[in-house]
């Protein structure tokens, strides 16, 4: 649907925890007027209606992503599967339930648990300041196909994690953000990417106290990613007695315990041989 610039000017004066929410709620309410164009007018009257009923659009949680599979060209794992079965879960832990019986008075939206999905390291949809952060990625590792000295993985790491010697590349993982970029542009095949994964990242938040979330690690497979998730929504639910944030809940040594938890079941892990495809 079309928009004004006016219209557009006005939503993103919407907090841009709900902005996506009001504008799909702004282009409904247009097509059921039989609007074609949405004017500041449609913005005003449905941004009113959406603040005077807040309490009614709180689902309890959100899962956010992306480009991702919808078309981002850096992918480096898409994550379409995972956001699925994350957001059953969810929906069956009844999350929304569970707030309205914790939180004395209304629910608002900065009670509900965030979740972020992010297909590369570029990490479009902010999944940093979001309870939990899962980033798709792709470990590079060399192949025995040889290289034909073209560069085009030196030029394509915005990290200089690549370099080029006389047998081939070689690779700094301790520079390396898993993106993938060097495999994607390798012609030949002598860098490959067998291990696609994801990074897991836990407790961001905005606010008045502002925290990046904490990154486990390691690289997990989508079973390994759920698991996390699982274990996450069950800590959540044991300790949030009023409606307290995840990420205000979850100190660092309830992260250093999700460490320990996880950390064989890492795909780079000593000894570890797993792909998550």
């Amino acid at each position: 649907m079309k928009w004004t610039q006016e219209a557009e000017a006005a939503i993103k004066k919407v907090p841009f925890f709900v902005r996506k929410r009001v504008k799909t709620r702004v282009e409904e309410e247009a097509a059921e007027a039989g609007v074609d164009v949405v004017t500041l007018k449609e913005v005003n009257r449905t941004r009113a209606r959406f603040l005077n009923k807040m309490e009614d659009e709180v689902a309890g949680f959100q899962v956010e992503a992306c480009f991702g599979d919808g078309g981002c060209p850096r992918q480096a794992c898409g994550s379409r599967g995972l956001q699925e079965k994350v957001k059953a879960h969810l929906e069956d832990e009844d999350i929304l339930g569970f707030l309205r019986e914790r939180v004395k008075g209304k629910l608002k939206f900065h009670h509900e648990l965030r979740v972020a999905f992010a297909d590369c390291p570029n990490a479009c949809s902010q999944p940093q300041i979001r309870d939990i952060c899962i980033i798709g990625a792709m470990v590079p590792e060399t192949s025995e196909t040889p290289c034909t000295q073209c560069g085009a993985c030196v030029t394509a790491c915005a990290e200089e994690a690549v370099t080029l010697s006389d047998t081939g590349p070689v690779l700094d993982m301790e520079r390396c953000l898993v993106c993938g970029r060097c495999v994607a542009v390798c012609k030949p095949g002598t860098l490959v990417g067998l291990r696609r994964g994801y990074r897991v990242l836990l407790g961001g938040r905005l606010g008045r106290h502002p925290r990046l979330a904490m990154e486990v690690p390691g690289i997990f497979d989508e079973e390994a990613a759920f698991d996390i998730v699982r274990y996450c929504v069950a800590f959540y639910k044991a300790r949030s007695t009023g409606g307290e944030r995840f990420s205000r809940l979850f100190t660092e040594a309830d992260f250093h315990e999700v460490v320990l938890r996880f950390r064989d079941r890492s795909l780079t892990a000593v000894g570890s041989s797993r792909a998550a495809g």
